[in-house]
């Protein structure tokens, strides 16, 4: 039996923008709950959450940290996240592992871009949501203003549990116990708001509360649970980690308020047919005695201990001894040691029950966005799958010293198997390895990680565009392969059309044939021929989609037909519809999102007009700030980031998400297709 029941388990993740404060806050809970002697410090390098030597140089997270500590007889499972976008890879995974999703905002900067782009993807995911004013100690700061603000962002459900008291040295309790003074407003008006705002979510309770004008917060308990699951309260609430104002009221709201895991919403899993076709949503329990289902939404490689797999239990129990099977594998494992952390700190447990987030060391099969389960015949559920931001910043790279190709190759793998929005591919027509994040901080961290964790130095420059082609107008093909050099012969002739399909659908084959025209046997062979032109490309080169191939008639010979003359076939027929379907080449279009100082409003959006892109829209998250969304050309940003620090001096920072493909320009066109080799189409 667990120390810790389902009732008494906590998740909850830190997340927000950059500077917020969310790592301090982590310490600073850890010290009120005594997991920790005394808290650390970003500044001094000695915080539990950011451990690792690149942290402690930046002085801010880079990466998901797990913190689980002890609270009033509770288990506290506290994830410390990155809030720059270029860590989104580290970020967004937290969400899929807790309960509650905190949103910490920094009372000076106010709501910036991550506030609101967290507050949407808690929403998304079915969270329940707190807001956590932090830095309410500093100089100038607004809070009224800032309450204000944050009800006019996210809606009047955003009510405060506690308002800031004695000029923000303590914070007084609007929910539990309300009474006290507040800096501002009214803990007795608080208090009421919060507790109509909750009865509207039960009737019965609703007229208790009119008839007698108030409700104990013990009745209040299970409607807030439901108010919070459905979206219809956000709880504010203010704190100081550096003066440890509000931070043993926090605590008391994690224990006291926060959903258990039987209490948030049930995560969804996906229940996908082995055959194919679209999945069903099922629901994972928080039952002890179920299968066991866990989601793993971090992989850590450490120098030392080597695969780190942290998963998140929703459903049945784990110990060392239960044999695991890992997502559709059918060998299943004996997980040999279950581990609690508390940041790089192990600690060893003897099970996992709905709720834990735990870790199994050295197995090497699992990875990120794996399903751990103790049934075979759950091989087929998934975890839903994270809207991870795709990465487009791109850099060619090339190890220092040669002979390290495959040294090189086997780090950059280890980096993939850590972030899911870190990309290796090979540019197979420039002959390069392109390393892709989501921005220049992105890859400059990477680059810094091989550097100086596993000795391993690359030199690099901008890549070459993933430029794509596609069709622009219906086409036939046709073509016969017919070879007889003496004995058995080679023949197959296909016929075939293609059609455009909408941007982002990719490539269909579709098999049309009647009659055995084509035996069944060589349908697949056709398809290969196609797909090798696929790749090669017709025009420039480039990877064609968004098409798609049906094969409708064709001739076989009882003795010479073969696969390979059916590939042939396939691959002529597909050339000779290309070439009548109005080939073109597209170019990657992105989302750019700036933030900058005000009086660079013009400056930034003259540069990005220059460079073909298209301003989207404006706002101002803070006083003498202003945001920019944009969509340009992949290939006119090679040298935005430098043009936005000269502009800014150094005071802007971009990010850059890709958003869809579209037909590149006349003259573009036809200068990437005369750079292309005219032999490419040449025949094998």
């Amino acid at each position: 039996m667990s120390k810790f029941p389902i009732k008494r388990i906590r998740t909850l993740a830190l997340v927000g923008q950059a500077g917020s404060g969310k790592t301090s806050l982590a310490e600073a809970l850890l010290a009120r709950a005594g997991a920790i002697p005394a808290a650390g410090s970003v500044e001094r390098g000695n915080t539990v959450c950011d451990y690792t030597p690149l942290e402690k140089s930046f002085k801010h997270s880079l990466k998901l940290a797990v913190a689980s500590f002890e609270a009033q007889e509770h288990r506290v499972h506290l994830l410390d996240t990155p809030g720059y976008p270029d860590f989104l890879g580290h970020a967004l995974p937290a969400l899929a592992a807790v309960e509650t999703a905190a949103i910490v905002i920094n009372a000076q900067n106010g709501i910036e871009m991550m506030t609101g782009r967290f507050m949407q993807w808690a929403a998304k995911r079915g969270l329940d949501r707190l807001v956590i004013v932090n830095r309410i100690d500093a100089e100038n700061v607004d809070l009224p203003g800032l309450l204000e603000k944050i009800q006019q962002a996210f809606g009047k459900e955003c009510l405060p549990l506690n308002l800031p008291a004695a000029g923000a040295s303590k914070v007084s309790d609007c929910f539990f116990a309300p009474s006290g003074e507040a800096d501002f407003s009214s803990v007795e008006e608080a208090h009421k708001k919060l507790v109509e705002q909750v009865v509207e979510v039960d009737e019965k309770l609703m007229e208790v509360y009119l008839e007698k004008g108030e409700v104990s917060p013990e009745a209040l308990h299970e409607p807030l649970e439901r108010a919070m699951r459905e979206g219809h309260l956000v709880p504010v609430v203010f704190t100081s980690a550096k003066t440890g104002a509000g931070i043993g009221e926090l605590l008391d709201v994690i224990v006291k308020l926060l959903p258990n895991p039987a209490e948030g919403n049930p995560p969804a899993y996906l229940n996908l047919p082995a055959a194919g076709g679209e999945g069903t949503e099922i629901a994972a329990l928080p039952d002890p005695g179920l299968h066991a289902l866990a989601h793993v939404f971090k992989i850590e490689i450490d120098p030392y201990i080597g695969r780190l797999a942290v998963f998140r239990v929703h459903q049945g129990r784990i110990t060392p001894a239960t044999q695991l099977f890992i997502g559709e594998g059918r060998k299943p494992v004996k997980a040999g040691h279950l581990y609690l952390l508390k940041g790089k700190t192990q600690v060893e447990v003897a099970e996992a029950v709905p709720g834990d987030i735990c870790a199994i060391a050295k197995i090497d099969e699992i990875q990120f966005d794996h399903i751990l389960h103790d049934s075979a015949s759950d091989a087929h559920i998934h975890a839903r799958p994270l809207e991870l931001p795709i990465a487009v910043f791109g850099l060619a790279v090339q190890p220092k010293k040669r002979g390290d190709e495959q040294k090189v190759s086997d780090v950059l793998h280890k980096l993939m198997a850590e972030d899911p929005c870190f990309r290796l591919e090979h540019n197979a027509q420039a002959n390069e390895t392109v390393i892709r994040g989501i921005g220049e901080m992105h890859l400059k961290v990477m680059l810094e990680k091989m550097a100086s964790q596993y000795k391993v130095e690359l030199d690099t420059r901008p890549p070459s565009i993933p430029y794509r082609e596609t069709i622009a107008t219906r086409a036939e093909g046709h073509s016969r392969h017919k070879k007889q050099t003496g004995g058995a012969g080679q023949f197959g002739e296909v016929f075939l059309k293609i059609e455009p399909l909408p941007r982002g659908q990719g490539f269909e084959f579709v098999d049309k044939v009647k009659g055995g025209a084509i035996p069944n046997q060589f349908i697949p062979a056709v398809e290969k021929g196609v797909r090798g032109v696929l790749q090669t490309g017709f025009i420039a080169g480039y990877p064609i989609q968004d098409l798609r191939v049906t094969v409708y008639d064709g001739k076989h010979h009882p003795v010479d037909s073969k696969e390979v003359a059916f590939v042939s076939a396939g691959r002529k027929a597909f050339l000779d519809a290309l070439g009548k379907a109005r080939p073109i080449v597209l170019e990657p279009i992105v989302n750019v999102d700036v933030l900058a100082p005000e009086l660079k409003m013009g400056d930034i959006a003259g540069e990005l007009s220059g460079h073909r892109g298209h301003i989207k829209g404006s706002d101002a998250p803070r006083p003498g700030t202003v945001k920019i969304l944009a969509q340009a050309p992949l290939s006119e940003l090679e040298q935005f980031p430098a043009r936005l620090k000269a502009l800014t001096a150094g005071h802007g920072s971009y990010t850059f998400e890709f958003s869809h493909y579209e037909q590149a320009p006349p003259v573009l066109q036809q200068k990437l297709a005369a750079a292309h080799r005219p032999e490419a189409h040449a025949d094998d």
